[in-house]
């Protein structure tokens, strides 16, 4: 099952909680809001197989839902 991920930017705070559950998969970037790492996704930009258990930590833990899965770019 393919697996792309969201970031709605509107309701990110920079909680920084999605790099702390999964600091190989997200961190945050220079506004303090949360940006997907190259190194977890695959040359097509969906998540890579290694890393969508640390990804699904992540959405199920952001306070603000901003991040989200989906199966289409």
């Amino acid at each position: 099952m393919s697996m792309w991920i969201s970031i709605d930017r509107e309701l990110c705070e920079g909680n920084a909680v999605c790099e702390a559950l999964a600091p190989l998969a997200f961190d945050l970037d220079e506004n303090d809001q949360a940006r997907v790492l190259a190194e977890a996704l695959g040359p097509d930009g969906e998540v890579s197989e290694d890393h969508r258990a640390l990804v699904e930590r992540a959405v199920e833990g952001c306070p603000r839902l901003a991040i989200s899965v989906t199966d289409q770019p």
